[in-house]
């Protein structure tokens, strides 16, 4: 990387840190560009060279928070030699995401109020950067390997991070119904139904 390069990264990093930040103190709503960009230490131009509003940093924030979570629990999984199931290695890569929020309550916060189906899929699933993992062809690839076929992948996907996006929020923060750890033996035999009822062969 050259030194223009870097240094346009090190400012949209600027800038997506600082928008981190105020985001999760001060809320989205209370927040503006102008905070941002004063906070930064960049100028307001040099927001609209990455980020078109307030809602598109948003958006790449939840990439960028998201694709750092993934690539950790993928980096861990690939250490575990035993884990050649495909239910066994989506439930590690699960697994090791939420002790990583157990471990961030400010971005499970965060991850939890705007993480969206449309969010996802624009966000996450399309990669942005080169430092960015794209979540969706690291996930087909894991199901090809898998030995198996699937019937609708994708709605098998949509329907695993729905069920761990809607019901791991208040376990994780307030106990309850149950410690997140009491809680993950039956999602994960939920999960694996799912992987299960897709499972074509």
């Amino acid at each position: 990387m050259g030194k223009v390069e870097r240094k346009k990264k090190e400012k949209k990093d600027a800038l997506l840190s600082t928008a981190f930040e105020l985001f999760t103190t001060k809320g989205i709503h209370k927040t503006s560009i102008a905070d941002i960009v004063e906070k930064a230490g960049v100028a307001k131009g040099t927001f609209y060279l990455y980020f078109t509003d307030k809602y598109d940093i948003r958006n790449k924030l939840i990439s960028h928070k998201a694709s750092q979570l993934f690539h950790s629990a993928k980096e861990a999984m690939h250490k575990e030699a035993d884990l050649t199931e495909v239910s066994d290695r989506i439930i590690f890569i699960i697994d090791h995401i939420l002790n990583q929020l157990s471990e961030n309550k400010v971005l499970l916060n965060f991850i939890s109020k705007n993480l969206s189906w449309g969010v996802f899929k624009s966000s996450i699933i399309t990669k942005k950067d080169a430092d960015e993992i794209n979540f969706f062809d690291a996930y087909a690839a894991l199901i090809k390997n898998s030995g198996y076929t699937f019937q609708n992948a994708e709605i098998m996907l949509y329907t695993i991070i729905e069920l761990v996006g809607s019901t791991c929020y208040s376990p994780i923060l307030y106990n309850e119904p149950a410690t997140i750890e009491e809680y993950k033996p039956f999602l994960y035999q939920t999960i694996r139904h799912i992987i299960e009822t897709h499972r074509l062969s």
